[in-house]
């Protein structure tokens, strides 16, 4: 968590340029090299104290329109926000603990979506607690097989 200097200066320019040492062409590149990190910890990685995670998002975001991938950005985000609550996968039984906690981590997702992909991650939401992947599930990147077939690329 930064105390405010995230916002002082040319933050955008800041990022970038820290993107670049780091040896990548684009955010996007350097976050899809951690698919499974939160965008905190993308911050962190970045400037522990002058970068925010809602810097780093609104920048993929950016990135994603200009580049008509934002459907596969928001397949990331979903596999950000459920790996921070299950490394292990999707939860073996949905009881009372893990039912707060998977909706917990799915309002994050639906938080982080551009509001062109609103209505589509609400039916993927839906679609996932009506009928659950199996046990274990943990999708690793945008370009899980089940998340393609929740979500695909035709962009909304």
């Amino acid at each position: 968590m930064t105390d405010g200097r995230s916002w002082q200066g040319n933050w955008k320019t800041r990022l970038y340029e820290r993107v670049r040492e780091r040896g990548y062409e684009s955010l996007t590149a350097f976050a899809e090299a951690r698919p499974t990190a939160s965008l905190v910890q993308l911050a962190e990685e970045l400037g522990k104290d002058d970068i925010a995670g809602v810097q780093v998002f609104s920048s993929l975001v950016a990135e994603a329109e200009r580049n008509h991938r934002l459907t596969r950005l928001v397949r990331s985000q979903f596999v950000r926000e459920l790996f921070e609550d299950f490394p292990d996968g999707w939860p073996p039984i949905v009881d009372d603990n893990n039912r707060f906690t998977l909706a917990h981590a799915l309002a994050r997702w639906c938080s982080y979506t551009p509001e062109t992909h609103e209505a589509r991650v609400k039916r993927v939401r839906n679609a996932l607690l009506e009928a659950p992947p199996p046990p274990g599930w943990c999708p690793l990147g945008p370009d899980d097989a089940l998340l393609l077939t929740l979500l695909p690329d035709d962009e909304a």
